[in-house]
């Protein structure tokens, strides 16, 4: 799919794999992202923290791809049954979006 970029208006694909790479918002181009300072758009993740019986819900914002993934392996590590507790998530800088809180005292009755 090609995209015309708002900065120079060069046709580009948006799909290709050194878009994906250098980031950017949709209707920029990989030269002109990589021109302007490498200015990605931000990378937003949702985390379920596993409070009790009903989960919740984080929406949290990273400045980076790399923070995310790193954010991403530390939440896989200490969480689940089979944790091993390495790597800390405070490691990583994140801001919260939002949280979708389920009520931690739900005993499954409605």
């Amino acid at each position: 799919m090609m995209k015309v970029c708002k900065h120079c208006g060069d046709e580009f694909d948006f799909k290709s794999q050194r878009k994906r790479r250098v980031g950017g918002y949709i209707n920029e181009c990989p030269d002109c992202v990589e021109e302007n300072g490498g200015d990605p758009a931000p990378v937003v993740r949702g985390f379920v923290t596993g409070d009790g019986k009903m989960a919740c819900m984080q929406i949290l914002k990273f400045r980076n791809r790399d923070d995310a993934e790193q954010y991403n392996r530390n939440w896989n590590n200490n969480s689940g049954w089979a944790n091993r507790r390495t790597g800390s998530m405070n490691d990583v800088y994140f801001e919260k979006l939002g949280e979708n809180i389920g009520n931690s005292n739900h005993k499954g009755k409605q």
